[in-house]
């Protein structure tokens, strides 16, 4: 039974579908919207207090103008009508309520409003009275008119209240739209402007392939985020080509390694096969063998290079005498026309793959027995938690502008063309990779006595009781 979609599928999806730049601006909007909402009504309560208490103020005045009208115990009949910006009526109250006196529009009416008993402060508030036809604001000031006490009352109607109220939300309400319009407009240039260079960045990655990893993207002159990723991938893309080239020179170069050791195998034997009466077959067998043995030795060491480009290539570390592996190694190399010697420190352990160890130091011994003159000297101690290891010959040297590119992979220094060496190019190469793999490191110097020194460094570990 198959799960029914969730019906807000489509809707994420259609969301995930726009630009950046459209989020960012419906974002934005959405935060400016609320702190616009936030921000008029704010603005609309304190506008409302302030009318409120303008009108009390107001109210106020008008209620100190009749007790000045009847400070001599007599008040005026009608009340003089308010002069100030607000219409508002009067009335005068005695103690027990009766009405003592009221401007024309209360001339006849009930108290509009009792002061609460006890009070002898002026009291503010909205009230409700069945005199007027609407809810009405008063003012309610207690004062003492030749020993008696009386109240004087001042209101007015909360009509012209609501209608500034309405007036006034109605202006801010107006503007909303209008400040969020502007504001999305801005927000969305803002954010092009911005995202500008990005658009550039991901058209000029468009127009890059494999084919040519040559081109870089645009980078602008300004040191922000846009900047440091326009630099960051122009940096990348130069990895990829050099990665690239060195690929494609690896490529070639094992191509070429290849062909050569087949080309000999076949025309030995496309001889031997032109003329099987005559031909020497065991001679013709030999070089063939031999041929295939070099062959062999070079897929051996490309899959010890794939290996190592895969991460692949120590598999399992344990502890490895050092020491004892170089003295095992130097007797089984090939024969060879140097004198080799070997001085080593016991108990120098290091945890390592075995193999690929005695891999690393087989070849840099053979290729130090390779263009070394006389004699060939290994030796080995530990400084500051690790083991070096020095394979010294007293050869031509390498001089220092080639000791770094004699670890990488095809490179064959004149000497060696020279000596029509059958080297591939390929062994200081497999041994960089195996000491970086078993993090160390190494390096080419001059050796004390003339020619190259090679110098293995390895981490050392505490020595074990059984070590290999």
């Amino acid at each position: 039974m198959s799960t029914p979609a969730r019906p807000d599928g489509p809707r994420r999806r259609r969301f995930g579908a726009r630009t950046l730049r459209a989020r960012v601006t419906v974002v934005a909007s959405l935060g400016i919207t609320a702190a616009v909402m936030l921000g008029v009504a704010l603005l609309y309560l304190l506008q409302r207090e302030s009318l409120r208490a303008n009108i009390d103020g107001q109210l106020q005045t008008y209620a100190t103008q009749i007790a000045q009208a009847g400070a001599d115990g007599t008040w005026p009949v009608p009340l003089p009508p308010s002069t100030l910006d607000t219409h508002a009526e009067a009335q005068v109250l005695a103690a027990d309520g009766r009405v003592l006196a009221a401007s024309r529009g209360l001339t006849g009416a009930d108290a509009v409003y009792r002061l609460p008993a006890g009070s002898s402060q002026p009291v503010r508030q909205k009230a409700a009275d069945a005199v007027l036809p609407t809810d009405i604001r008063v003012v309610a000031v207690p004062t003492t008119v030749h020993a008696a006490p009386v109240t004087i009352v001042a209101a007015t109607s909360t009509g012209l209240l609501s209608m500034l109220d309405t007036e006034a939300a109605s202006r801010l309400l107006l503007g909303i739209p209008v400040t969020l319009a502007l504001a999305a407009v801005a927000v969305w240039l803002i954010v092009g402007r911005a995202l500008a260079p990005v658009e550039r960045i991901r058209r000029a990655v468009t127009e890059i392939t494999s084919a040519d990893l040559t081109l870089r993207v645009p980078q602008p002159d300004t040191d922000d985020e846009v900047g440091r990723l326009a630099h960051t991938m122009n940096d990348m893309l130069g990895r990829l080509d050099d990665a690239a080239r060195r690929q494609r020179r690896f490529v070639s170069d094992a191509s070429h390694e290849l062909r050569s050791p087949l080309a000999v195998i076949r025309t030995t034997l496309e001889v031997g096969l032109a003329h099987p009466d005559t031909a020497p077959w065991p001679t013709i067998a030999a070089r063939a063998a031999d041929q295939t043995a070099r062959l062999d030795d070079l897929l051996h060491q490309l899959l010890a290079l794939a290996k190592a480009d895969e991460r692949q290539l120590v598999t399992h570390r344990q502890p490895v005498d050092i020491g004892k592996l170089l003295d095992g190694i130097h007797t089984t190399v090939a024969p060879h026309r140097v004198e080799i010697a070997v001085h080593t420190t016991p108990g120098l352990v290091t945890r390592g793959d075995p193999s690929q160890l005695q891999r690393l130091f087989r070849n840099v011994i053979d290729n130090a027995t390779r263009y070394a003159a006389h004699r060939v000297e290994i030796a080995c101690d530990r400084t500051d938690g690790h083991i070096r290891v020095h394979v010294d010959d007293d050869g031509l040297g390498i001089p220092v502008a080639d000791r770094d590119r004699v670890f990488d992979r095809f490179v064959r220094l004149d000497s060696s063309r020279d000596r029509a060496s059958s080297s591939t190019g390929l062994g200081l190469a497999i041994a960089r990779e195996i000491t970086r793999a078993h993090g160390g490191t190494i390096a080419v110097t001059d050796a004390p006595g003339g020619g190259a020194r090679v110098v293995v460094v390895l981490p050392s570990a505490e020595p074990a009781e059984s070590v290999l």
